[in-house]
């Protein structure tokens, strides 16, 4: 095994949390992490609303059918993305750039000893409109994720999903 990716392979989805704070610190190099990702020409379309008020993730967690373990969370973030901001006003490198912070996030989050779970919003209709609604959002902005973040109660083992049967060489046949 290659101990230089390892840090990746240590990134999983947590779900039950600690009641332990996460600082403000932690959050911002959560941020700062998120917003060090690629970004098609630079336009860094990616905004975030950080939710720590425990009624408020109760409700955010309402509108995600796999939500439940919201509210046990520290801090929720709301992955969004500006429209106005993106290349070509482009929902499809909205959404790839948005996307690339999540995982950057979620790495981050990893590497602080924090546990984290993605909890997916668009394209899902219902999910947007409610989060949009929730959070009063202007119509260029689009709420693409939820995440989840506390301190882990567990700690699943590294893994992998690697299957060799995925991976094609040249061209497709």
């Amino acid at each position: 095994m290659s101990k230089e990716i390892d840090f990746i392979k240590k990134r999983r989805s947590v779900r039950k949390f600690r009641k332990l704070p996460v600082t403000d610190e932690q959050v911002t190099r959560l941020l700062e992490a998120a917003m060090a990702a690629p970004s098609a020409v630079a336009k860094d379309p990616w905004r975030f609303i950080v939710v720590r008020r425990p009624e408020h993730l109760r409700t955010i967690a309402g509108f995600l059918p796999n939500g439940g373990f919201l509210p046990d969370a520290d801090v929720g973030i709301i992955v969004c993305g500006d429209l106005d901001a993106a290349h070509s006003n482009s929902l499809s490198y909205l959404l790839q750039d948005c996307s690339a912070a999540i995982e950057n996030l979620l790495l981050a989050a990893s590497a602080l000893d924090l546990g984290a779970c993605w909890l997916g919003v668009h394209p899902r209709e219902d999910r947007i409109e409610n989060i949009s609604k929730f959070c009063k959002l202007p119509e260029n902005i689009i709420p693409v994720a939820v995440i989840a973040i506390g301190v882990p109660a567990i700690a699943p083992d590294p893994r992998t999903r690697y299957n060799p049967a995925y991976v094609r060489s040249e061209k497709w046949q």
